[in-house]
């Protein structure tokens, strides 16, 4: 109530001013920031890797499969300069020449930095203070069928599961989609996790693509949204995002950090582990905090959101709405020094390419990116551990 009677007393005194002085000046609002920026020439970055262009033509490949499947006049945006998927397209193509025509790291520099313009994200201070972190490529043990081994299984989109998008009933509410089923007639939200994992809403319909051994491990896969499943054998099979019963995601370790089962600064996807291992009686409740569930397919590989394999060290997640997909793009930030046992000893800055081939619901904004670390222990121990500062760049062929 008190702040209510100074707005109103606030109001009525600009009214009285207006009143005397004719009008009341309002300061300029200013306009948003691009998420991008063109970077003169003496600002670009050493064009150096630190992996040494390992799998970098691979990853640029996947964009080019993906901008065939493109209209090749479709325009994308970087900050306030335009480009067609045939200028992208042919963007990547010359850089892939200076990748195999470079006759020494000096020259491949020398090249990128004439032919290429630069653009660096705002990020989320406009000064271009961009947040990594990472997703990998679980392995888990699995197999075909249940067993007493192999209990939790791994569902396929459901035959009930709907999409609806609201933009084809209202311009207004372009791009809001809703995801339910029908009961008795009407639309309703699709079942939360609980209700999937403990209710049992989903057995007995034939959806098991794959049964595995941990539960946990299973959870971590659907935060991640694609992995291998190993079976018996050794055999690896590929699973990758479905769709989702389009819940909101919840962050357990933000809910173990509420609940002061783990401190602020120690979060990481191996003391939610750990954690977890220690608690079972209530690995349920914390696990079902998240509402959100994963549905899955079997794949080639690992699928990013432009429907191309994503590439393990070289793919990066940011937010669509803002940067070119499956542009060139080059990072600076920092990475993990391990021992042989996993344990980080420190952490060392380093730069390389990547390419902008995939998306996630927390990457939101000019300052987010998520970097693709691949599989295996390392690839786990730094996309658990990642969350560092660092610089964002996308290149673009200059036009003649």
């Amino acid at each position: 109530m008190r702040e209510k009677s100074w707005t109103i007393l606030f109001l009525l005194f600009l009214g009285i001013v207006a009143g005397c002085a004719g009008r009341v000046e309002v300061p300029p609002v200013s306009p948003p920031l691009p998420a991008l920026v063109k970077v003169e020439t003496s600002g670009h970055p050493l064009f150096t890797d630190d992996i040494g262009f390992k799998n970098l033509e691979l990853a640029v490949g996947r964009s080019l499969q993906y901008y065939d499947c493109l209209p090749g006049d479709r325009v994308l945006s970087f900050g306030d300069d335009r480009f067609t998927v045939a200028e992208l397209r042919e963007s990547l193509l010359e850089f892939l020449r200076i990748l195999r025509t470079a006759s020494s790291e000096q020259e491949f520099r020398e090249r990128v930095g004439e032919t290429f313009l630069v653009y660096r994200a705002t990020g989320r201070d406009g000064n271009g203070s961009v947040l990594f972190t990472g997703y990998y490529e679980p392995t888990l043990e699995g197999n075909w069928f249940p067993t007493d081994r192999f209990q939790y299984p791994l569902y396929g989109k459901p035959g009930d599961h709907l999409v609806i998008n609201l933009g084809k009933f209202d311009r207004k509410y372009q791009g809001v989609r809703l995801v339910g089923r029908v009961r008795n007639g009407e639309v309703v939200p699709y079942y939360t996790r609980q209700e999937i994992e403990n209710g049992q809403s989903l057995a007995g319909r034939d959806l098991e693509l794959l049964w595995v051994t941990d539960p946990v491990a299973l959870f971590f896969l659907h935060i991640q949204g694609s992995g291998l499943v190993e079976l018996p054998d050794g055999t690896p099979v590929h699973v990758t995002y479905a769709h989702s019963n389009g819940r909101p995601y919840r962050s357990i370790g933000r809910r173990l950090i509420e609940l002061e089962r783990i401190a602020r600064e120690d979060v990481s996807l191996q003391s939610i582990r750990r954690y977890l291992a220690e608690h079972p009686e209530e690995m349920e409740e914390i696990l079902n905090y998240n509402e959100s569930y994963v549905f899955f397919r079997i794949a080639r590989g690992a699928i990013g959101s432009l429907g191309v394999p994503v590439t393990g060290t070289r793919s990066i997640a940011t937010d669509r709405s803002l940067f070119p997909w499956g542009a060139l793009a080059f990072i600076r930030t920092w990475k993990p020094v391990v021992d042989c046992r996993g344990n980080i000893l420190e952490w060392v800055p380093f730069s390389r390419f990547v390419l902008n081939q995939d998306t996630g619901g927390a990457i939101k904004g000019p300052g987010r990116v998520d970097l693709f670390c691949g599989n295996g222990g390392y690839a786990e121990t730094m996309a658990g551990h990642m969350k560092q500062e660092g610089e964002l760049f996308f290149l673009m062929k200059r036009k003649k």
